[in-house]
C-alpha cells in the first residue's frame, strides 16, 4: 500500500469518531493529554456550532520574528504547495497580536482540496472564511496583517505547540483532528494502534449510555460493559 492510500485508509477509519474518541484511545496508549491542542477552538464555518469536522495529515507552516535573521527563508508561498487532503497547522510566535492568516490563505487552500486549517495563533477576514464554508480552527481573530512582525521560516518541519498549559510538538504527516470538542494531534505512529482501540471502546460507551437511559446507574453499567473494552 502506497503512503497516499495508508494516509485515505486511516482518515476513512477516523472519520466516524470524535475527537474525545481518539483522546482516549491515545490515554489508554500513555501519550500525554490525549493528544489534545488546548485553546485551539471552530471559528469558520460557524463559531463553535455544527457538524463540521476535519480530518487529515499536518501540513506545518513555522512562522518567526521578521527581526530573526538567523532562521530560514523558504522560496515560494506556503499556500502554493498544500497536498490534497491536507490540515494546514499556522504556527505563530507567543503573544503576537498580529493575525497570520486570512481569508485568500482559505480561498487557495480550499481550491488546494486541503481538508482545513489550524492557527496557534490569530485569523483575520473571518467572514470571508464563513462564505467560503471553509473549516478554521484558531486562538482568536485579529485585524492586522502579518508582515510588519513575522515571516515563514519552515514549512513541513516539527512545530511546537505556543502553550504554557503542555508541552505538544505536531510533525508533519500526523493526523490532526478537530471538531466542536478542540483539536487532538494524533501521531503517525500510533494511528493504527489508535483505531484498533475505538471500535470496542464506543461500543462500551453506548452500551453503558443505553442501560443508563433503562434506569441502571452509572457505576453498574460502567462495571458490566467497560470491564472487556480491548487494551493496548
Amino acid at each position: 500500500m502506497t503512503t497516499t492510500h495508508m494516509t485515505e485508509s486511516i482518515v476513512r477509519a477516523l472519520t466516524p469518531f470524535t475527537t474525545c474518541d481518539i483522546s482516549d484511545a491515545l490515554i489508554k496508549l500513555k501519550y500525554p493529554h490525549g493528544g489534545f491542542l488546548a485553546g485551539l477552538t471552530l471559528w469558520s464555518p460557524k463559531r463553535q456550532e455544527g457538524p463540521t469536522k476535519i480530518i487529515g495529515p499536518a501540513y506545518t507552516v513555522k512562522y518567526v520574528p521578521k527581526t530573526n535573521d538567523y532562521d530560514p527563508k523558504p522560496q515560494g508561498h506556503y499556500i502554493d504547495s498544500i497536498p490534497i487532503g491536507a490540515v494546514v497547522f499556522i504556527s505563530a510566535p507567543a503573544r503576537i497580536v498580529n493575525a497570520v492568516y486570512g481569508g485568500l490563505m482559505s480561498t487557495r487552500a480550499k481550491a488546494s482540496g486541503a481538508a482545513g486549517t489550524i492557527i496557534d495563533g490569530r485569523l483575520r477576514d473571518l467572514q470571508e472564511h464563513r462564505d467560503l464554508e471553509y473549516p478554521v480552527f484558531a486562538r482568536e481573530t485579529g485585524i492586522t496583517a502579518p508582515y510588519e512582525v513575522v515571516r515563514v521560516s519552515e514549512i513541513n518541519g516539527p512545530v511546537r505547540l505556543q502553550s504554557e498549559e503542555q508541552d505538544a510538538v505536531i510533525n508533519p504527516g500526523d493526523f490532526l483532528i478537530g471538531d466542536l470538542n478542540g483539536v487532538v494531534c494524533l501521531p503517525q505512529q500510533l494511528a493504527e494502534k489508535v483505531i484498533d482501540l475505538l471500535p470496542s471502546q464506543i461500543a462500551a460507551d453506548e452500551k453503558v449510555a443505553a442501560d443508563i437511559k433503562a434506569g441502571k446507574t452509572f457505576t453498574e453499567a460502567s462495571k458490566m460493559h467497560r470491564a472487556g473494552v480491548k487494551q493496548p
